[in-house]
C-alpha cells in the first residue's frame, strides 16, 4: 500500500471519553468498514446502508474521530441540506472532533490548519473549489452522507486519490440512470430494521393501507411519479376526504405527520383539516427559518399536532414524539418510502411502536417497512430490481376491499355485505348469461343494504349509497379487469352509471313500499 493507504484498525482507538457509548450493533459496523477500508485501494469507494434511526451520523462521526487520531489526516463531510451540516457539526464537536462548517456564508478557508474536519453542502464546496476559493489539503476520507443523492457525484473528481464512504439507508441511486455501483465498489451492510424493532433500538410499525386507483399518475424521467399528475388525483375532494377519515379511523388524537406529493395537495390538506377542527399546520420548503422553526417547535410540544409536509422533512429532520405517519402519496422510491416512515420510528420512554397509513399502495409495492430486503441485490442489479417491482395495475388487481369497521356498523342489519365480481362472473358466463348481469346483481345487493339499514326513509338510504363510493369502486375495478375494458373514459361511465341505477333502485323500491 501507498504511504496514504498504510493499514491501520479504526477499532484499535478507543472509544472518547465524552460518554458516547457505541450499541454493539454501531461498533460492529464500524470493524465492518475499518476492515474494508484496510482491504482496498485508495481510488475505491465503499457504501455503508443502515436503517433511518440506526444512528449513521454517530457511526461516521466516530469513524471520523478515529480516522484523524489513526492516520494523521483530515475527513471531509459531504452533506446536501443544511439541516444536515448543522446535526453532524455538532455530533462531531460532541465527539471532540474540531471540524468547520463550508456553508454559503464561508467563501475562503484560510484558517484550515486548525480544524482536523470539515463538513460541507455539496453545492457550496463545488463552487468554491470551481472558484479556486477552496482548496483543501491533507484530507484522507471523505464521507457523504446520504449518499443515494446525485448531485454529490460532481465532487468525486477532486477526490479520485482517497477512499470515499457513503451513507445511506438505502443503497439505490434516486435516479435509474446513475446506478450507485458506477462510484461505489463495495457494500456494506449493517443491521437490519427487523433486528433493530427486536432488540429495542427502533419503534415497531404497525401499517394500514388504503386502496387508491392510481392510473391517473405519469411516471416521469427520474423514475418516480409526476408532481402534477400527484396534485390531480390527491388534490381532488374524494382524496381529501378518504384522508380525513383514515386519520380519524387509525390516528385520532395521535401526532401525525402527513407526506405530500405537492404544495397545493399539502395546502388542501390543511383546509382540510383546518374546517374539520383540527390543529394542524402546513411546512415546505418556501417557509424561511424563523417559521420553519416555529412550526417545529409548535409540533414538538403540541401533543396531537397534525403537520401537512412536502419534500422537506424526509431527511434531516428528527422528531421522536411522532406517533404517525401518513404517506398521502404514491412513490416508486424505495429510498424515499424508508425514509419517510423512518421519521416515526425513534423509540422513547413511552414510545415502542407508531403507525403508518398508507394512501399509495406503497405497502403493496414495496412490503412493508420491516419486510427483509436483499440490499446487495439492488445495489449490484438496480435496473432488475426497477423492472421487478409491481405494476399499478398488478397492485390493484391483487387488492381485496375491506370494509372499513365503522362503516361496517351502518350496515350490521344485512348478514352478507360482501361480492365476489370475479366468482359472480365466472358462474353467468359458464351458464350463458350475459356480463351485465353481475353489475345488476351487484347494484341489487347494494339497494338490499342500503335499504334494509335506512333508519327511516327513501333519503336515509341514499345517504347510505353515497358511503359505499370505495365499494362500488373495488367492484367496478374487478369487473373491468374479468371483461377486458379498462379504459379511464368507460370506467368513470360505468361508475357514473352503476350509482344512477343503484339510486333508481332504492327510489322503486320505497314507491313499492308505498303503493
Amino acid at each position: 500500500m501507498s504511504e496514504t493507504s498504510r493499514e491501520f484498525d479504526l477499532t484499535e482507538i478507543e472509544e472518547s471519553d465524552d460518554g458516547k457509548d457505541l450499541y454493539p450493533f454501531q461498533s460492529e459496523a464500524i470493524q465492518k468498514i475499518s476492515d474494508k477500508l484496510n482491504e482496498l485501494k485508495d481510488n475505491h469507494n465503499i457504501l455503508f446502508q443502515l436503517p433511518t434511526g440506526g444512528g449513521k451520523t454517530v457511526i461516521f462521526s466516530e469513524i471520523a474521530r478515529r480516522y484523524i487520531l489513526a492516520t494523521g489526516k483530515k475527513v471531509l463531510i459531504l452533506t446536501h441540506r443544511i439541516e444536515l451540516c448543522k446535526q453532524t457539526s455538532k455530533m462531531l464537536t460532541e465527539f471532540g472532533v474540531k471540524n468547520k462548517v463550508i456553508n454559503s456564508k464561508v467563501k475562503e478557508v484560510p484558517d484550515q490548519n486548525d480544524y482536523t474536519c470539515f463538513v460541507a453542502m455539496v453545492e457550496t464546496l463545488n463552487n468554491r473549489i470551481q472558484d479556486e476559493k477552496v482548496s483543501l489539503s491533507n484530507v484522507g476520507l471523505v464521507i457523504v452522507d446520504e449518499a443515494h443523492y446525485n448531485s454529490f457525484r460532481k465532487l468525486f473528481k477532486y477526490f479520485e486519490e482517497v477512499n470515499i464512504l457513503g451513507v445511506t439507508a438505502t443503497p439505490l441511486s434516486s435516479s435509474i440512470k446513475l446506478p450507485m455501483n458506477e462510484n461505489y465498489q463495495e457494500l456494506v451492510i449493517g443491521e437490519s430494521i427487523k433486528n433493530l424493532v427486536d432488540e429495542g433500538y427502533l419503534a415497531k410499525a404497525t401499517t394500514y393501507s388504503y386502496n387508491v386507483r392510481l392510473d391517473s399518475l405519469k411516471i416521469g424521467i427520474n423514475g418516480d411519479y409526476t408532481v402534477k399528475s400527484s396534485e390531480q388525483l390527491y388534490g381532488n375532494y374524494h382524496m381529501q376526504e378518504k384522508l380525513l377519515r383514515a386519520y380519524e379511523e387509525k390516528s385520532y388524537g395521535k401526532k401525525t405527520l402527513i407526506f405530500n406529493n405537492g404544495i397545493s395537495t399539502s395546502y388542501g390538506v390543511y383546509d382540510t383539516f383546518k374546517s374539520a377542527g383540527y390543529e394542524i399546520r402546513h411546512l415546505d420548503h418556501h417557509a424561511g427559518d424563523a417559521e420553519r422553526k416555529d412550526i417545529l417547535k409548535w409540533f414538538k410540544e403540541t401533543p396531537d399536532a397534525i403537520l401537512t409536509s412536502v419534500g422537506i422533512l424526509t431527511t434531516g429532520f428528527d422528531e421522536p414524539t411522532v406517533e404517525t405517519i401518513i404517506l398521502n402519496r404514491a412513490t416508486r422510491s424505495l429510498s424515499l418510502y424508508h425514509q419517510m416512515i423512518g421519521r416515526g420510528s425513534r423509540i422513547l420512554p413511552n414510545k415502542s411502536q407508531f403507525t403508518v397509513i398508507d394512501l399509495g399502495n406503497n405497502l403493496h409495492r414495496f412490503g412493508l417497512w420491516d419486510s427483509p430486503v436483499d440490499w446487495y441485490h439492488i445495489f449490484m442489479s438496480p435496473h432488475q430490481y426497477y423492472d421487478d417491482l409491481k405494476s399499478d395495475e398488478i397492485i390493484e388487481r391483487n387488492f381485496v376491499y375491506d370494509m372499513p369497521d365503522e362503516l361496517k356498523k351502518k350496515f350490521d342489519k344485512t348478514d352478507d355485505i360482501t361480492f365476489d365480481v370475479k366468482e359472480h362472473y365466472k358462474r353467468t358466463i359458464q351458464r350463458g348469461g350475459h356480463a351485465k348481469e353481475v353489475i345488476q346483481a351487484s347494484i341489487d345487493q347494494h339497494a338490499k343494504m342500503c335499504i334494509e339499514n335506512a333508519e327511516e326513509d327513501m333519503w336515509d338510504a341514499l345517504d347510505l349509497a353515497e358511503l359505499l363510493e370505495d365499494d362500488i369502486q373495488d367492484r367496478i375495478k374487478h369487473y373491468s379487469y374479468c371483461t377486458i375494458k379498462t379504459t379511464k373514459n368507460y370506467l368513470v361511465w360505468l361508475e357514473e352509471d352503476y350509482k344512477r341505477r343503484l339510486n333508481t333502485a332504492i327510489r322503486q323500491a320505497f314507491v313499492k313500499r308505498e303503493i
